[in-house]
């Protein structure tokens, strides 16, 4: 587990984070839910890589096995500095496109936030990655289009150690 010592103008604090601050593998599973739909299940996995420049990449596949909907590819690659709490990222998402985006590592939960770039919908979107255990992390997630949420998904995140 990576303890990290993080720093703010108000001193330093201690998180004990194993997504996205630690390589590793894996497995979501949740429910998906679009305006004026029901939810539907999602399964996924994702993949956690760092370098030694302190440089990550992560990538995500979602499916949904009981609907004929399209499969969710995304593939982020970020910076986060050692004893910082704030990075940036670059996504590219197979039905957005070209993202955009900021996070912050918080002392139990990651919270991100992005944007499509050169997008006349507007839409933008948020994760919420709260820590329930070193292994188990549940995700609640949202896209806009403007001032409209237009999809959620809440899921559970739970670490492969094989």
């Amino acid at each position: 587990m990576v303890l990290a010592v993080l720093f703010s103008k108000q001193g330093t604090y201690k998180v004990a984070h194993t997504f996205l601050l630690e390589p590793g593998r894996w497995t979501l599973q949740g429910s998906w839910l679009e305006r004026h739909g029901m939810p539907i299940s999602v399964k996924g996995m994702t993949l956690v890589v760092w370098n030694r420049d302190n440089w990550f990449t992560m990538a995500t596949k979602l499916i949904f096995p009981d609907s004929d909907r399209s499969e969710i590819a995304l593939q982020y690659k970020g910076r986060l500095d050692r004893g910082e709490r704030q990075y940036s990222f670059l996504l590219q998402h197979n039905l957005l496109g070209q993202v955009e985006g900021e996070g912050w590592v918080g002392p139990e939960t990651i919270v991100q936030r992005y944007w499509v770039l050169d997008d006349l919908q507007r839409r933008s979107g948020f994760e919420t990655i709260h820590r329930v255990s070193n292994n188990t992390y549940y995700l609640a997630s949202g896209i806009m289009a403007g001032h409209i949420l237009t999809t959620t998904m809440e899921a559970n995140l739970v670490r492969q150690t094989t």
